[in-house]
């Protein structure tokens, strides 16, 4: 199984756990890391908005516990199974934590980090 496949399956079966009372938009991500682990979160609302979880900042919290090796791959998906993009959010924060050759599914096909977040800013834009 190719391992967008792998982590769409691992989506789908995290996706029941969303908790999305407000917008009625569960959303689930998985990724593979360079040692074959597969991480996955799902996204938890709150009734202030501002403080709701998404579905990539959980998956990397669970991937940040587990020491996980560099992830590789990453899947978001919506009720339906859907590919979705992070948001811009969830790209920045992505960006801290993966490769810019992160690959990425998209209902056009897999695209890279760098490609979703061109020109980013990051860790190395606060070295002297």
């Amino acid at each position: 199984m190719a391992p967008h496949e792998q982590l769409h399956a691992a989506a789908l079966e995290a996706l029941p756990r969303a908790y999305a009372p407000y917008s009625n938009y569960p959303v689930a991500a998985a990724a593979l890391d360079a040692a074959g682990t597969v991480h996955t979160g799902i996204n938890i609302e709150n009734a202030s908005y501002g403080l709701t979880q998404c579905a990539e900042c959980s998956m990397l919290a669970s991937w940040r516990l587990a020491a996980g090796a560099p992830l590789t791959h990453l899947v978001c998906i919506n009720r339906r199974g859907d590919y979705i993009t992070p948001c811009g959010r969830c790209r920045q924060v992505l960006y801290e934590h993966a490769a810019p050759t992160l690959s990425i599914a998209t209902a056009n096909g897999p695209v890279t980090l760098d490609e979703l977040l061109p020109a980013a800013f990051g860790p190395h834009n606060l070295e002297d």
